[in-house]
């Protein structure tokens, strides 16, 4: 047995351009393994640390499909909508979500004792996109819908390998979340972007154009409250956001504290959660 292959055997936990060391708006608030031949079976996994260790890494990455086959060895090509869409799998608490196709979809799933993944009833968006996006949903959905046994390959970066009941073979590569490569949870933010960047002074970069936002708020109610803060240039560029110019967003975040702070990036990281608003503004407005 390959020791660096660990067999999941509990559930799947799912920039202001100021200094780089001041904080931005709101920081003071805010491919199926051969059986062994009948002779000779392979001998069982030690339960040791692929326990802790392997659980602990699957919930601390989002995976990215690399591949996937059918059970004649045949690409599965509606899993692959294009190359700025890739299928992603998160895992936290009991539930799995799904992004990279048109719809975010999500469910809950188990690991039973004979390590197969069993996914829930998803649950989905309900956005119309391109046919190759439409149909990126259909076919994860219809992996999902089959039990999946399940082991990740300790190497780097880390990879997922699931085979479903149905014989198809697929790879997730594993990329650490913002809470894994900064040591805990960040704190839940709202900031909106402007639909223009503005010049700012960047150490480093000439000519600099940076995002303007502001910070804002909502009741328990998801009520805007007013009024919001004041525009302020940021420093980078938040992480997840693809920022599109004349749109006008809000966004939900979780604000992060690097530490040590590199010479060239600001003290704090925002990645992003999701998009609350987003709206098209006229040119000069």
């Amino acid at each position: 047995m390959n020791p660096r292959m660990l067999l999941l055997l509990l559930p799947l936990a799912l920039a202001a351009c100021t200094p780089p060391d001041e904080n931005p708006p709101g920081a003071e608030n805010t491919a199926t393994v051969p059986a062994a031949p009948a002779a000779e079976p392979a001998a069982p996994p030690a339960a040791t640390t692929a326990t802790t260790g392997g659980s602990a890494m699957l919930a601390g990455h989002r995976w990215k499909l690399d591949t996937a086959t059918d059970a004649q060895g045949k690409r599965i090509d509606a899993l692959f909508p294009g190359p700025k869409n890739v299928l992603t799998l998160s895992f936290d608490d009991g539930n799995l979500g799904v992004s990279g196709g048109c719809n975010r979809q999500g469910g809950s799933y188990e690991l039973d004792a004979q390590n197969q993944l069993k996914v829930g009833a998803l649950r989905a968006t309900m956005m119309a996109c391109d046919a190759p996006l439409m149909q990126a949903d259909a076919a994860i959905g219809k992996l999902l819908s089959q039990p999946q046994q399940a082991r990740v390959e300790v190497s780097a970066p880390p990879r997922l390998h699931l085979v479903s009941a149905g014989g198809e073979n697929s790879t997730w590569i594993g990329e650490a979340t913002a809470e894994t490569r900064f040591g805990g949870p960040g704190e839940r933010v709202f900031l909106e972007v402007a639909p223009q960047r503005v010049a700012c002074n960047h150490p480093l970069i000439p000519n600099h154009q940076c995002l303007q936002v502001r910070e804002v708020k909502f009741d328990d109610k998801g009520i805007r409250q007013q009024p919001p803060g004041e525009w302020q240039p940021l420093y980078e560029d938040i992480e997840g956001f693809e920022f599109r110019e004349g749109t006008r967003t809000v966004l939900r975040l979780d604000k992060f504290k690097r530490d040590p702070v590199p010479a060239d990036a600001s003290s704090i990281v925002y990645v992003l959660d999701m998009v609350v608003e987003s709206e098209t503004v006229p040119a000069g407005k």
